[in-house]
């Protein structure tokens, strides 16, 4: 097997894996809710993750639980995803709706300027890379979604209401 064969292999069932989670998520919550974070380092570089489960590069983030607050779960998500922990209070940038992947599925996208990381995590089940980039210099595969919102953050533009 080629090293690309796995990338093919998940991009092929990622679809149905998507419609799985969901599926499952419609049941445990009504409406789902997911955070992202827009995280900006002093040279104005963005953090991205690459998962192990879906193509591209995303904002880290992930599923608000039960009984979490937003702000609980962005602080947990950046942890686990970037062993990032927040300074400071992170800045709403807006609440999307994600039409493309339910009915029912909302992102809160936080911007985090004032954090610590004491050191890149080592790649896991979870997150196959992850780093800082240039925002003039994304990683090639970083979703259309994730390019809008970091522009949209660091330009100060208006967000839609739509994930996009």
């Amino acid at each position: 097997m080629t090293e690309s064969q796995p990338l093919i292999v998940r991009r092929r069932f990622e679809p149905l894996l998507r419609k799985v989670l969901h599926l499952y998520f419609r049941f445990a919550r009504g409406t789902t809710l997911g955070v992202r974070a827009v995280v900006l380092d002093g040279e104005n570089r963005v953090f991205l993750v690459r998962h192990t489960y879906v193509s591209g590069w995303h904002l880290p983030g992930g599923g608000v639980e039960v009984g979490e607050t937003v702000i609980e779960a962005i602080r947990r998500e950046l942890l686990e995803e970037a062993n990032i922990v927040l300074d400071g209070s992170p800045v709403l940038h807006g609440i999307f709706f994600n039409r493309r992947v339910s009915r029912r599925d909302h992102i809160a996208v936080y911007v985090v300027r004032q954090f610590c990381q004491t050191s890149l995590p080592a790649p896991n089940r979870e997150i196959a890379e992850c780093g800082f980039f240039a925002v003039g210099a994304l990683p090639e595969g970083a979703t259309q979604a994730t390019r809008l919102r970091i522009r949209e953050a660091v330009e100060g533009f208006a967000p839609p209401q739509d994930w996009s």
